[in-house]
């Protein structure tokens, strides 16, 4: 095997609390809606990336199973003419990628975005790149669109865009992990990948759902309001958001046509099982994304209480518990 210039590094996933869903360019891979999430600590993808002058063409190695390096050299593409221009050997260079998911991968729990903002920090690295975080969240976006939040810790915020190039559609943090401690409990209903694909998805919701205007007219009033929320610390204002947000999506993906439903009975009772904790004291808020596992935004002081209500919920086969997480970063 011909070694070449190498590096790894480790991205968090996230979960938005005003969502974005659909594409304004599928092209540039540029969200039709802005997004605003936070990032976990506890789930996170660690990505080696090593270009080769024997290669002729990019490999991903997913998990320890090799996988189709579609997405992945689209990414490496951009890579490899940032390369190109500084002079690296890179530059004219296929890839082996190697990922590593200490979560369920394609199960609703945004392993695209961990992966795609490691792969994009362990890429440039690699290609002795020193790009700033703007830029590596532009290129994150170009394998997924959650992906480029995961390039930032705490709270990220990520802007639609108008530009035709994309050049404006980016995201950057909000605020830091340790300006406001939160607790997250991830609710895994099941381990499985999703059997409906969120790109797909997006595409039929924007084809066939009734409701897909709204959703982009509503789109700035939530962002502003969970800006506001975040900045005033106001947690029962930010969870109540995030749950609305949340079921109007869900409702778009419900009056897609064939139905979008990713929901199972589990994903349900732990719903309810949320609700009956704020009935009883507990300010807990849920949000579901494309998928059916099932996360809760509490405080700290709440977590076990959390987290003891959670996994009493038949179906529930884990709950992990979490704090905000840090920007993606390299590891070697």
């Amino acid at each position: 095997m011909n070694g070449g210039a190498t590096a790894a590094a480790r991205a968090h996933s996230n979960i938005a609390l005003v969502k974005y869903w659909g594409k304004r360019d599928a092209t540039l891979n540029t969200p039709a809606v802005g997004s605003i999430s936070v990032t976990l600590d506890a789930l996170y993808t660690d990505t080696r990336v090593t270009f080769r002058s024997d290669l002729t063409d990019d490999e991903l190695w997913l998990d320890g199973c090799r996988s189709d390096a579609t997405r992945v050299r689209r990414v490496l593409d951009l890579v490899r003419g940032y390369a190109a221009s500084a002079g690296h050997p890179a530059g004219g260079q296929h890839a082996v990628v190697s990922s590593t998911n200490n979560f369920p991968t394609g199960a609703g729990l945004a392993s695209s975005a961990s992966g795609f903002a490691a792969l994009v920090v362990a890429a440039t690295g690699a290609a002795g790149l020193a790009l700033p975080a703007r830029e590596l969240s532009i290129l994150a976006r170009h394998g997924s669109g959650s992906a480029a939040r995961s390039i930032f810790g705490g709270f990220a915020e990520m802007h639609a865009g108008t530009a035709s190039d994309g050049s404006d559609s980016y995201a950057e943090e909000l605020q830091g992990r340790s300006a406001w401690p939160l607790a997250v409990a991830v609710a895994i209903t099941e381990r499985g990948e999703k059997s409906i694909n969120s790109t797909i998805g997006m595409v039929e919701s924007a084809a066939t759902s009734p409701f897909y205007p709204a959703w982009l007219d509503s789109a700035d009033g939530d962002l502003a309001e969970m800006r506001a929320a975040i900045a005033a610390r106001d947690f029962t204002r930010l969870g109540e958001l995030t749950e609305y947000n949340c079921l109007k999506l869900h409702a778009l993906m419900l009056s897609t046509r064939p139905a979008l439903i990713y929901w199972n009975a589990a994903t349900v009772a732990a719903m309810h099982a949320v609700r009956e904790l704020r009935s009883g004291g507990v300010p807990a808020y849920f949000t579901i994304d494309a998928g059916p596992q099932v996360k809760v935004l509490c405080l700290p002081g709440d977590a076990e209480v959390v987290r003891q209500a959670l996994a009493a919920v038949p179906g529930v086969h884990e709950v992990r518990m979490s704090t905000l997480g840090p920007g993606a970063y390299r590891l070697e």
